[in-house]
């Protein structure tokens, strides 16, 4: 189906499996992963980029309107269904960009096959066990708990507010407890982290890769993103002061620009 935005919802197929994808703008495509939370829906810098690029955005198998797949066990097991996305839609290779879960998923994708992708930006990735202080446990509060501590200020950010604010629906808490619950199936013993990522990433060489982290992130540590900008060799890490674990979100002007900068 299509809205009065010209975005197209369409039902792909993986194997035996039905993935619900977003697609939306024009120019070459930009495959779009979205985080634990499940997709935000369409924000500020989709629509910025939307203007030169075809934003490819899956709900992952479990999320959103994506049925759940039961031999999908643990973030490599999701890796490798989406490569074989990107293979069969002939993606490849592909600019990716990713966001905290989904920014896990695209490296755990990289250093598997780092062909499949021509450039990889990583938004406050999970995956990496920071070296200092901790991955923040979505467990331990509710879902919308959690979401007001991915931005430093959730009651004054306009973009946060008109996605968010307000009274929510019963549809929308089910939502958000359905990606919890699969989020916790893929990443949850350890959480939210790969021990063996560190060693991994070195073998991600030749491609071309930003991370952009928010200084005062309180979900993903500083300290996780120095270290993928240290095993990833030749990657660029951008921090953006007075921000949080949204720069999409909070710092949305230097977040396209930084974006569209790399992409270019």
């Amino acid at each position: 189906m299509t809205d009065q935005l010209n975005r197209i919802e369409e039902k792909l197929r993986v194997g035996e499996t039905e993935l619900v994808v977003i697609k939306g703008g024009s120019g070459r495509p930009l495959l779009v992963f979205h985080g634990e939370l499940g997709d935000p829906g369409w924000l500020s810098w989709h629509s910025a980029l939307a203007a030169e690029r075809t934003l490819w955005i899956p709900q992952h198998p479990g999320f959103g309107r994506s049925p759940q797949v039961d031999w999908i066990m643990d973030m490599r097991d999701l890796a490798s269904f989406y490569a074989r996305f990107v293979r069969e839609q002939n993606l490849a290779p592909v600019d990716v960009i990713g966001f905290s879960l989904g920014g896990w998923l695209a490296a755990e994708m990289a250093v598997q096959n780092s062909a499949q992708f021509a450039r990889m930006i990583l938004v406050g990735p999970t995956g990496l066990r920071p070296p200092q202080g901790e991955i923040m446990d979505m467990f331990t509060v509710t879902a919308r708990t959690y979401l007001n501590r991915n931005v430093l200020n959730p009651n004054t950010n306009p973009e946060f507010k008109k996605l968010f604010g307000g009274e929510q629906t019963p549809a929308q808490f089910e939502a958000w407890e359905d990606a919890r619950a699969q989020t916790a199936r893929l990443a949850w013993k350890p959480y939210m982290f790969n021990q063996a990522m560190p060693h991994l990433l070195e073998n991600v060489v030749g491609l071309p890769t930003l991370l952009i982290w928010g200084r005062e992130d309180p979900v993903v540590p500083l300290s996780a993103g120095e270290l993928y900008h240290a095993k990833i060799v030749g990657s660029r890490l951008v921090v953006l002061d007075n921000c949080g674990h949204m720069p999409e979100v909070e710092k949305v002007e230097e977040f396209v620009r930084e974006v569209r900068n790399f992409l270019k």
